[in-house]
């Protein structure tokens, strides 16, 4: 049975740094089928700075070790939804 792997990640204002998220992506550049980020307004005064949704392909243990360094990162919250086919 098949497996459809979503991460969502919500990038907060206390992020120490965005620049470890961008670098685990990079790394795990290979596992990631769609990448689709979605910023708040530059005048909003929610918490939040960002939300990135991803579509994971490729070995399972692979997307786990990506979800668990993004998940190390103080100000980045992630969440995973897995569809079975």
């Amino acid at each position: 049975m098949q497996k459809r792997i979503i991460l969502g990640l919500q990038v907060t204002k206390q992020i120490v740094s965005p620049l470890e998220v961008q670098k685990i992506l990079n790394e795990y550049s290979r596992s990631i089928k769609t990448r689709l980020g979605l910023h708040e307004p530059e005048d909003s005064q929610k918490n939040t700075l960002g939300l990135l949704l991803m579509e994971c392909c490729g070995i399972p243990e692979t997307i786990r070790e990506m979800e668990s360094k993004l998940k190390k990162i103080p100000g980045v919250v992630v969440k995973k939804m897995v569809f079975e086919e």
